[in-house]
């Protein structure tokens, strides 16, 4: 038998790689992994913004019933972790507050990335001494007060920076549910960071070239600031231009829509409410699937040298 020629093996892979995202579409379309409500199938103005983060669907309808089922993977470069294996405690020294830690040190990060579920009557606590915290409310209103007494609202979407050693509180009434960052704080010389209170709304669209997704970013460029926060919107069907391999770490949380990642040589689907720890140098690509748009929320270290 004649062997195949080098033509005809390159049409036959373009050929099987088609087939397997169009099965793969078609796995996301019938309720797999990153099964999500269509526009016409669901009001979704109804439903409060991040819904989905705090209400996520746990697994595809047909492993409901598969004990041990979980999406969460970890490897040495990278981490998914999935609504259904997050594990809630109090968090130490909070009032009324339940937290589930979802990227911490023990994976290799610098960082730690914390779900803060406050109930009725809550109370925030202090991070350690020289640790800054950055808190982004995606369920409920909680309140930010300073030693001076001045206060702020902080709503879904909202946001707060607060430098290290900063004496505040973050109160809660009602049930709240925040993502919150906390590091220790690399000093520069000459340089200090301030209090920020803002929301993603009012930050303004950044220039994103060769790119055709949005970008916001929470925290000033400045040299004091050793980490951002960036939101990053895509329509359905856009995806990454580049494959990014960098020396930065990031902490994504998917905020709403779905899609797939690929992070070293796997490709995870992902849908809101998923968490994703990125290794310094770790290859890291995302596309946009599904009929609704999405959006994640990424930390990322900057403006310090790697030494």
């Amino acid at each position: 038998m004649q062997s195949p020629s080098l033509p005809q093996l390159h049409s036959f892979l373009l050929l099987y790689c088609f087939t397997l995202i169009s099965l793969f579409i078609q796995v996301l379309g019938d309720g797999g992994f990153c099964s999500a409500p269509s526009i016409l199938e669901a009001d979704v103005s109804s439903k409060p913004l991040y819904w989905k983060v705090t209400n996520p669907t746990l697994s595809p309808s047909h492993l409901q019933d598969l004990p041990g089922f979980t999406r969460s993977v970890y490897k040495r470069d990278h981490a998914l972790i999935t609504p259904e294996s997050h594990v809630f405690s109090p968090l130490p020294d909070w009032t009324n507050t339940l937290g589930a830690y979802l990227i911490t040190p023990a994976m290799g990060s610098h960082f730690v990335m914390y779900l803060a579920k406050m109930q009725e009557n809550s109370r925030s606590a202090l991070p350690p001494h020289d640790v800054e915290r950055f808190v982004f409310v995606i369920q409920g209103t909680v309140t930010l007060t300073k030693t001076s007494g001045i206060s702020n609202k902080l709503m879904v979407d909202s946001y707060a920076y607060l430098p290290p050693n900063f004496e505040h509180s973050l109160k809660s009434d009602e049930p709240a549910t925040l993502v919150v960052f906390e590091r220790r704080y690399a000093f520069p010389d000459d340089h200090s960071t301030e209090q920020i209170v803002g929301s993603t709304d009012k930050q303004p669209l950044l220039e994103t070239p060769g790119e055709v997704f949005q970008l916001r970013k929470l925290l000033p460029a400045s040299v004091p600031y050793d980490f951002n926060i960036h939101v990053m919107d895509f329509q359905p069907g856009e995806f990454l231009n580049v494959k990014e391999v960098h020396y930065n770490q990031h902490g994504l949380l998917l905020l709403e829509g779905q899609g797939i990642y690929r992070l070293g040589d796997s490709w995870y689907p992902v849908q809101a409410g998923d968490v994703i720890w990125m290794a310094p140098f770790v290859p890291q690509w995302y596309a946009a699937l599904g009929k609704t748009p999405s959006r994640y929320l990424l930390y990322k270290d900057v403006n310090r040298n790697p030494l």
